[in-house]
């Protein structure tokens, strides 16, 4: 059922936890409801040196925020942002529909994080 990809990154995850100084900090859905992914970013110079996450779920759930955060850490923000679900799906070997939401929720947390950076950001 799960792809190779999903069973690694769920029995490995990469980057848990929290970044305390973060620069952009998002949580998307709630444990309440059973799926709950939350993001910590650390900006320098515009690129994202630094991406951990939490992630309250099914396998897929937390495989997705552990590929995310391969994926952006070292990117700039103007990079991260083009990062989109289909991209995560395909670095897991692609997902079935029914496990897209996960993939899709871990593009919105990275883009609502991003937006919480650039709120605090000076232009």
């Amino acid at each position: 059922m799960y792809t190779p990809q999903v069973i690694e990154h769920y029995d490995n995850p990469r980057n848990v936890g929290s970044i305390t100084d973060a620069d952009g900090t998002a949580t998307v859905g709630s444990a309440a409801k059973g799926e709950m992914v939350k993001l910590t970013l650390k900006v320098l110079e515009n690129v994202i040196v630094g991406a951990k996450f939490r992630a309250f779920g099914c396998p897929t759930a937390i495989a997705s925020a552990s590929v995310l955060t391969e994926m952006v850490t070292g990117r700039n923000i103007p990079e991260a942002l083009q990062v989109t679900a289909t991209h995560l799906s395909d670095a897991l070997g692609g997902l079935p529909l029914d496990k897209q939401r996960y993939a899709e929720a871990a593009e919105e947390v990275l883009k609502t994080a991003i937006a919480d950076f650039m709120s605090k950001t000076e232009v």
